[in-house]
């Protein structure tokens, strides 16, 4: 119930009292989806990758034509007391950017830009008892770079993710798998899919989604821990043969996936290594 919340958000350059912290129902960005996000998370009071969310928000935003009036330092110190003033250390931040309601046209040239932060505790992804993630097929595919802003963490993006995973947790499954406009293996709804075969560590080409900063992250853990790693247009057969499958992103971290359709997967070693130097990094401050 994130609505009934206590505690303050950041919005507009102040922090007002949860509760109050609202949008007019004309809201251009509500209508017509032209509004940027990032999702974070902070560990021990500190924020992973803070300054690296806050310049891809301005990136996204650029990617839409629009400019965020707030520097990524300035993000950076409301995020870090925001976290302060609500007395958290384990979080989620959320970073949104949008158009305001000023008018009303698919046009958004004339609507302001507001800016907010909001942060809660957070724990989980997933249930913290569960022993991996199931997958479906999706049946949405991620569009090619002409057709849509595919490389901007972009609201409107967001609907076949939101379409898939409704209909993926409908069916018994965590989430759903998705390919590109091409048939390729892209990504699920929200994070990035990884694959080991043969102890080489496989990801999907990121030419038509995002470039997530926790699949970075995942391969420069690898490549600095010299585990053989391979960025390359992947196909349905290849994914199913894999002896190992996982997930990343910023609120999912690394997830064993233990199933895709009706192909079961073991939970295996580069995994088990992997989501723990993952651990380790967020937690303990080492730079990746």
């Amino acid at each position: 119930m994130l609505d009934k919340n206590s505690g303050l958000i950041w919005i507009d350059g102040e922090f007002v009292a949860w509760e109050e912290a609202r949008i007019h129902i004309l809201t251009h960005t509500f209508h017509y989806g032209s509004g940027v996000f990032e999702g974070e998370r902070a560990y021990n009071g500190k924020i992973f990758k803070m300054t690296e969310h806050h310049q891809r928000l301005h990136d996204s935003a650029g990617m839409l034509d629009f400019k965020i009036p707030y520097s990524v330092e300035e993000l950076d110190r409301a995020s870090e007391e925001l976290l302060k003033l609500n007395h958290l250390s384990d979080a989620y931040l959320r970073p949104v950017a949008w158009h305001g309601s000023e008018t009303l046209s698919v046009s958004s040239i004339r609507n302001s830009v507001r800016v907010a932060i909001a942060a809660w505790k957070w724990d989980s992804y997933f249930p913290a008892d569960h022993k991996g993630i199931k997958l479906m097929w999706g049946k949405w595919v991620r569009p090619a770079p002409n057709m849509s802003p595919v490389h901007a963490k972009a609201n409107g993006q967001y609907i076949i993710s939101t379409l898939s995973k409704n209909k993926a947790e409908s069916l018994g499954f965590h989430d759903a798998l998705m390919l590109d406009y091409r048939g390729y293996i892209a990504e699920c709804t929200g994070a990035n899919i990884f694959m080991v075969k043969n102890g080489i560590l496989y990801t999907p080409t990121a030419d038509c989604f995002l470039n997530g900063i926790t699949r970075k992250t995942i391969i420069a853990l690898a490549q600095a821990s010299h585990i053989p790693f391979i960025e390359k247009h992947l196909i349905a057969s290849e994914i199913l043969s894999a002896d190992e499958v996982f997930i990343t992103g910023s609120a999912a971290e690394v997830q064993p996936v233990i199933q895709i359709g009706e192909q079961q997967f073991e939970q295996g070693k580069v995994t088990q290594f992997l989501a723990s130097k993952y651990k380790n990094l967020v937690t303990g401050g080492i730079n990746a």
